[in-house]
């Protein structure tokens, strides 16, 4: 009923309604005990466990009862009053004393409540013996008996009312840390895949796309001098826009890609270097090393992108005639090779990617080597050529996550 005390709940108001009417009831009890025996105080006494009820029904209804422990004990002690009044008057009043130690002992600090308790239990033994006008043992027994009974049942709420507390608040901790590592998890998703998406549309529709511009920049020089190479540079354009078209609707649903379809990963890498071959101004081959064993999807269309990013980086930066790609199958792992004749570059002065100058391929073709447990280097510089080396192990270690296929 203060601010020290446990706040209530349905249970603990269901409780102090039985003590309510328990004290009322043992008011009235008294009351009625005095009418029937008509004793010279029945006035009085009627007067008195009246006055006792009213105090003691007006308590609860008072905020500062409620929340300030010093009112608390103001009006416990007005309610004691009165009922010391009652038992100076009426013997029943003695059993009032049972209720009023749950008040205390709920009421009043650790201290008072006791102390509180055993003052109360003394004047109930000194009234009671008063009234009979002789002192047994059994007069002591009952209010120290419902004293000690009073002591454990309130004790003993309040240690089960701090543990509950202590649950719920391990259970909101709980709750929170459990919301907060679904955010987290949400966010490290949304950021797993964003990267995902980013590698895979800079593999495949990006490098379409500038494949498709450089052929329609040299559709558009040759035009005038040689229209029949300008169709060439044309139709080439419309078969790359078509094959990257298929790509995009692969990648939105999620399949593997086109290139493996229907065939080995060597086949597709044959196919793109004939095609590189084909549309622009350089000579890729396509060499196989060791025998052949199956590679699990991922493994497959890791290796295709590498190539795919690594040759269209060659076309578009490296001024490169030739460019070798060699996929090698070893006793556990395998690995695929892109060497190239151009220009070269310095590793340490490349520029940080950015929408306008590019630069996520290297970056890319790294994570996808490193998600399946492999490793990726290069080895340029200016004016000495470029390789570029991934390999892979045929068994991806437990703790790295197989990338998803677009």
């Amino acid at each position: 009923m203060n601010s020290a005390a446990p706040a209530l709940t349905p249970t603990t108001r269901s409780l102090a309604w039985c003590l309510h009417l328990l004290v009322i009831g043992l008011l009235a009890l008294a009351a009625g005990r005095a009418v029937t025996d008509g004793g010279p105080d029945t006035g009085w006494i009627i007067a008195v466990s009246t006055a006792c009820g009213l105090v003691y029904a007006v308590g609860p209804t008072l905020p500062c009862v409620r929340r300030s422990r010093r009112a608390a004990a103001l009006w416990l002690a007005v309610v004691g009053a009165c009922w010391l009044a009652l038992l100076t008057l009426s013997s029943d009043a003695v059993w009032v004393a049972f209720p009023l130690y749950f008040l205390q002992l709920h009421l009043l600090s650790r201290r008072a409540g006791p102390a509180a308790v055993v003052a109360t239990a003394a004047a109930a033994v000194a009234g009671f013996t008063a009234h009979q006008h002789s002192f047994a043992p059994a007069m002591a027994i009952g209010p120290a008996l419902g004293a000690a009974v009073a002591a454990a049942v309130v004790w003993g709420y309040q240690a089960l009312y701090r543990e509950s507390e202590h649950r719920r608040r391990l259970i909101e901790e709980l709750t929170a840390t459990r919301a907060d590592l679904a955010a987290a998890q949400h966010t490290a998703g949304v950021l797993a895949e964003r990267d995902r998406l980013a590698r895979e549309i800079h593999d495949t529709l990006a490098q379409g796309l500038s494949s498709i511009q450089l052929l329609l920049r040299a559709a558009e020089r040759v035009l005038p001098q040689a229209p029949q190479n300008a169709a060439r540079y044309v139709d080439q354009a419309r078969q790359a826009a078509a094959d990257n078209l298929a790509e995009a609707r692969r990648f939105v649903a999620a399949l593997t890609s086109p290139a493996l379809e229907g065939s080995t990963l060597a086949g597709a890498l044959d196919r793109m270097c004939k095609t590189t071959s084909a549309r622009h101004r350089i000579t890729a081959r396509f060499h196989l090393t060791g025998t052949p064993t199956p590679l699990t999807t991922a493994h497959e269309v890791a290796l295709l992108r590498i190539a795919q990013s690594a040759l269209a980086n060659t076309v578009q930066h490296a001024e490169a005639t030739v460019a070798k790609v060699t996929l090698s199958y070893l006793d556990d792992h395998v690995a695929i090779d892109i060497v190239d004749d151009g220009c070269g570059f310095d590793p340490a002065h490349r520029p940080a990617p950015g929408p306008e100058t590019g630069g996520f391929g290297l970056a890319a073709m790294r994570a996808r080597a490193q998600d399946l447990g492999g490793t990726f280097t290069i080895e340029t510089a200016p004016d000495h050529g470029t390789t570029l080396a991934a390999q892979l192990p045929l068994t991806p270690p437990a703790d790295t996550k197989p990338e998803a296929c677009p």
